[in-house]
């Protein structure tokens, strides 16, 4: 059965270390991050080899979090461009196995909006991948505008991944620990914070009304639906037109419309489960979410769905090829 990823990350030392060491608050620094780092700089070694031996045909790639969502609005777009011009030349040749979602300088939306373009049109890249607050500010902002309106334009998705929290959460919320200096790296990222925030997120687009000025915008959203699918009961009740909100649709109808999850880094069925109950088998796409998670680890939780084979299939790879516009 052919499978697509949609939330492998790279992060190439060249462009990483560009990044001011003070700017990423300490991440990167923990014996994962450092264990991790040659598997992120590798595209068609190792990963490749993986993808092979576990009958991944197709990873989307992605950069982590130490990118130019992180540098200032001078710096930011340049340092975008290389990157994007990076990935397409480390894949060239690969193309049937890999593509890309664009690296973006937010810090510039309009440049960031034009990069999208550029990435879109001369690499065929399939959307792009924004990571959390942009100097600490959501989406929502009237700044990113242009972003939304290019990628509609375009009629590309813009994937919602976690980033690092801003100092002020990360010093109230995720330091003053036993054993650490600083921010605690699992607490404040991939074992809860990165999660929370992107949910409050995606709730924010839908509070202020931008998935109704966008409706042709498709979001995606990683790590089983960054636990809205468990709060979307309550929240649907929140969140009704009329209840203080810009929005006029309901938060189901809208999520069903423009919003898509990926299964990255959660391997059981539970919730999977809660999941499709709440977004539907249409708008969900496997992910592993390489190198942080493991191909096999990825695998074996497809192999163990228990639904028709058709329904596997849309999760495996059809509802991905659709929405990214993928050559089969």
């Amino acid at each position: 059965m052919r499978i697509v990823t949609l939330e492998e990350h790279i992060s190439f030392p060249e462009m990483a270390n560009q990044i001011p060491k003070e700017a990423l608050g300490g991440f990167g620094q923990s014996e994962v991050m450092q264990r991790i780092a040659p598997k992120l700089a590798d595209i068609t070694g190792e990963r490749l080899k993986s993808m092979d031996d576990n009958g991944i045909t197709v990873q989307v790639l992605s950069v982590d979090s130490s990118g130019a969502n992180l540098l200032s609005a001078q710096e930011g777009p340049a340092f975008a461009m290389q990157y994007n011009d990076l990935i397409a030349q480390r894949i060239a040749g690969f193309e049937n196995r890999f593509t890309a979602f664009a690296h973006l300088p937010m810090t510039a939306p309009l440049a960031a909006a034009d990069e999208l373009e550029r990435a879109v049109k001369e690499y065929h890249f399939r959307g792009a991948m924004i990571r959390g607050l942009t100097q600490d500010k959501f989406l929502d902002q009237p700044e990113f505008a242009p972003i939304f309106e290019r990628a509609e334009k375009l009629d590309v998705p813009i994937y919602l991944h976690p980033g690092l929290p801003p100092k002020g959460i990360a010093d109230i919320y995720y330091s003053g620990l036993p054993n650490y200096s600083g921010m605690a790296e699992a607490l404040a990222c991939y074992g809860w914070g990165w999660h929370s925030e992107t949910a409050l997120h995606v709730l924010r687009l839908l509070f202020s009304g931008i998935f109704d000025k966008y409706p042709k915008l498709k979001l995606i959203i990683g790590h089983m639906g960054e636990m809205l699918p468990m709060m979307m009961a309550r929240s649907e009740k929140a969140f009704k037109p009329g209840n203080g909100g810009a929005n006029q649709r309901t938060l189901t109808d809208t999520f069903r419309d423009q919003v898509h999850i990926t299964t990255s880094g959660f391997f059981t069925q539970p919730p999977l489960k809660i999941a499709l109950d709440t977004f539907g088998i249409d708008n969900i796409m496997f992910s592993v979410d390489y190198p942080f998670s493991t191909n096999e680890m990825g695998i074996e939780f497809l192999n163990a769905i228990e639904l028709p084979d058709e329904q596997v299939a849309k999760i495996a790879h059809s509802n991905a090829d659709k929405l990214l516009k993928l050559k089969v």
